[in-house]
């Protein structure tokens, strides 16, 4: 390893110590992000020569920048994904198409309250994201739960639900949708094969919280107008967007299956349609009805958070640069050597890193460190690349600092990083690790 390899690996190393440490630091992980992505790229063009054949003389900063656009290029497809995912989801939360999440979970029995906040948990971050769900999930159940003991293992089962759910499809976690961008797996074949053990991950933690909650609580009458965030819309043209926005979310990878465009196209397709819908809409309501301005696109796009986008392009970007040198590919061939090719093995400790740093450019650096092959364990739909989306995705359950979910669930309702290891990491291990033995049994007996 030279010495600008290494100056570039410290640059890397450092920026993602300090992203690690956000909390304490108080710097945005954004800001670190995108420093990391310009310092290794400047470094990069000390000498470009010697990573890249063509970039010698005059012609080294337009080789440069043709890969920098290359990578650009592929990093921009998961971004315009995730502004469109984003943006629905919000327009579809601001305008009340939730509001039966409530209805659904309103009951006076503490362990069933339990398995429906599972199940719903589950299904609702299979199709928009974990993130969202989970403080949709939570503002519902301050609602319903007055007990703060009891609301602090509902909202652990949350996070874990919300991870799991995610796991197994292809817009359901930020890992899961980097992979299925990049074609390292398929709508069906992650569908098919993580649906069981994801379940599994999930339905373990379920059942051993269920034996913390004994006995009822006061029904809480969910009609609480306050809560009725669309009220400025009929209850049929909430149906309505709801219906289009998740039955959208739900309709991209299939547009992707017909036309073989990118997943960001079919996001987009979404979107405009969407956009459409909602402004005729409110046109028809005219622009003086109170603050329904507030719920139109135009203006949600301004409440977009831009830094996880901006976070996005930085770590990606960093990592492109390492994979250019050449760094991910030698760490690749280390673990293979180390682990001798156990791909169980090797993805299996990616999970459980992916519980203490971000999993994103854990999964980015994965990304760059192997080839696709045409067939076996690394190829489209493999075993190494399915398990990477098991593991990234769930693994994150173990502390609650490892997801987004996590993160936001712990600022929302408090929860203390000691409370949540103490109480909650060994049953989110123990589903993790009872849904990879689940897809080994799958791969060895059934596929």
């Amino acid at each position: 390893m030279t010495t600008l390899t290494l100056a570039i690996v410290i640059v890397f190393v450092a920026g993602y110590l300090c992203i690690a440490i956000e909390s304490v630091t108080k710097v945005n992980k954004a800001a670190i992000a995108l420093l990391m992505f310009v310092f290794c790229w400047t470094l990069f063009m000390l000498d470009p020569g010697s990573y890249l054949a063509d970039a010698v003389g005059e012609h080294a900063a337009l080789a440069v920048s043709e890969v920098m656009e290359k990578h650009l290029g592929s990093t921009s497809t998961t971004l315009f994904f995730l502004m469109g995912a984003m943006t629905i989801v919000e327009v579809v939360d601001q305008n009340g198409g939730f509001n039966f999440v409530r209805d659904l979970l309103s009951t006076t029995s503490k362990k069933a309250l339990l398995w429906r906040i599972a199940l719903l948990t589950f299904i609702l971050s299979s199709i928009l994201d974990n993130l969202t769900t989970s403080i949709v999930m939570i503002m519902i159940l301050r609602k319903l739960v007055s007990e703060r003991k009891d609301r602090l293992v509902y909202a652990s089962l949350v996070v874990i639900a919300a991870n799991s759910g995610g796991a197994f499809s292809p817009i359901g976690d930020v890992t899961t949708i980097m992979l299925w961008n990049k074609g390292l797996i398929t709508a069906l074949g992650v569908i098919s094969e993580i649906v069981v053990p994801s379940v599994v991950s999930m339905v373990i933690p379920a059942y051993i919280l269920s034996f913390s909650l004994k006995g009822s609580f006061a029904a809480v009458d969910g009609s609480d107008e306050s809560t009725d965030t669309g009220s400025g819309l009929t209850a049929f043209q909430r149906k309505v967007i709801f219906m289009l926005g998740v039955g959208g979310l739900i309709f991209v990878p299939v547009f992707k299956s017909i036309t073989h465009l990118p997943p960001f196209v079919g996001i987009l397709l979404v979107l405009g349609i969407l956009w459409t819908v909602t402004e005729i809409f409110y046109r028809s309501r005219g622009e003086d009805e109170g603050d329904d301005t507030q719920k139109r696109i135009t203006r949600i796009l301004t409440r977009i958070d831009m830094s996880t986008i901006l976070f996005f392009l930085g770590i990606l970007m960093a990592v492109a640069c390492l994979e250019t040198i050449g760094v991910l590919t030698m760490l690749g061939e280390g673990l293979d050597v180390a682990f001798d090719g156990n791909y169980y093995m090797v993805t299996g400790i990616i999970g459980v890193l992916s519980s203490i740093v971000d999993n994103v450019p854990l999964v980015a650096g994965c990304m760059g460190m192997y080839p696709v092959e045409a067939v076996g364990d690394m190829a489209v739909d493999g075993i190494f690349w399915q398990l990477l989306a098991y593991c990234a995705g769930v693994g994150g359950s173990m502390l609650i600092i490892g997801s987004a979910a996590g993160v936001v669930v712990m600022g929302l309702e408090k929860i203390s990083f000691g409370w949540y290891m103490k109480h909650i990491t060994w049953i989110a291990f123990v589903g993790y690790m009872a849904g990879i033995g689940c897809y080994w049994l799958e791969k060895t007996f059934i596929f």
